[in-house]
This record gives C-alpha cells, structure tokens and sequence, in this order.
C-alpha cells in the first residue's frame, strides 16, 4: 500500500511540473539547448550562460533539477559517462522531447505585458521626488551599456560571414532583439537622467 502511495505522489508530481511547463519555459530552454547539442549538466549550464542564459536566466542548480525532470518525463535521457575517472554523464533529447519542443515552439503566445518595478519607481519619484533615483539609473544605464557591448562583441565574432544559414540567421535575429532591447534601455535611462537632472537645477 505505501508503494502505490509512493507512486501515486511522484505521478502527482510528474502532473504538476507537466502543468506549470505551460507557462514557464525553461524546461524548453534546455530542450533546445540538448536538440543543439548533446552536453553533460555543467557543460549545459556554462552554454546557457553564454547564450539562452542572456534571455532566459537560470541558476545552475535549477538546471540540474529541471535535467532530472525533464529525464522523469522521457523527454531526455543521460547517456552513460565515458570511460575514466572523473568522466561527466551527457544528456540527449528523446523523440517525445522534440515532439514535445515542436509542439511548444508552434502554440499560439500571446505578448507578455510589461511588469518593470523601475516603471512604478518613476512614478513615484513624481509624486514623492526628488529620492536620488537618479543615481541608480546611471548604475543601471553602465549595465546596459556593458550588456550592449557584450552583444556587439558576439554579433562581431559570430555573424560575420556572407549568406549565412537559415539557422545562423534566426541565432542572429534573437541577438538582435537583445541589442535592440539594450539600446531601448540605454535611450530611456539618458532621457530618464535628462528630466531628473534639470528637475533638481
């Protein structure tokens, strides 16, 4: 009897996290990322840093996590670790987590409404200002100038050749959003700076 209820927990729990994947991409993060190219989970987690992790950011233990439910599903399987000591354990995508990707990738989604703290911030400086929130818009606007500057290197190293790939391009595309998102933020931050500079003359 506390077998069956054992397992009838980790069905209800398979269920639940099956439920949330509806509205929380991560899992589909890492998906894409294995479709890719087969990785170990640190190898997964130094990859995403560099790419997906710009646009959709996880720690490394929630990768691991998400590695194991993901191998519960049947979407991914761990590949057994090469010979030698020290070897790490890769993960590949199954058919059924392909099939599950192509499913998310082609589900209607509608755009996401802006929840920005910085937003409400603003309005209350207008009512409750001067605070000194100034200040922390120039921190913020380094930021997104040293985010900037990371994406034009990668756009500079990467997207150089003449005619690239159907795949190159859409890699390109997604960075471009982030240069795009980046300038948007350093224009608003100067003329946030500009009105909150000559409110205090």
């Amino acid at each position: 009897m506390q077998l069956v209820a054992q397992f009838y927990a980790k069905i209800c729990q398979l269920c639940n996290w099956l439920h949330k994947i509806r509205v929380m991409s991560l899992p589909h993060a890492l998906l894409t990322a294995l479709a890719e190219q087969p990785s170990s989970g640190s190898d997964l987690a130094g990859r995403f840093d560099r790419s997906i992790g710009y646009f959709w950011h996880a720690t490394h233990q929630q990768i691991y996590r998400e590695l194991g439910r993901l191998e519960e599903a049947g979407w991914v399987e761990s590949l057994p670790p090469e010979a030698g000591r020290g070897r790490k354990k890769a993960y590949q995508v199954l058919p059924a987590g392909r099939a599950e990707l192509e499913r998310w990738v082609a589900e209607d989604q509608d755009p996401k409404p802006l929840r920005d703290e910085f937003m409400v911030r603003l309005r209350a400086e207008a009512v409750v200002g001067p605070t000194g929130l100034a200040d922390d818009i120039r921190r913020r606007l380094e930021l997104h100038r040293q985010k900037l500057a990371v994406y034009r290197a990668i756009e500079a190293r990467d997207f150089g050749r003449e005619d690239p790939s159907r795949k190159a391009q859409l890699h390109h595309l997604v960075l471009g959003a982030g240069i795009l998102q980046e300038s948007m933020w350093i224009e608003f931050s100067e003329k946030a700076l500009a009105i909150l500079d000559a409110a205090s003359d």
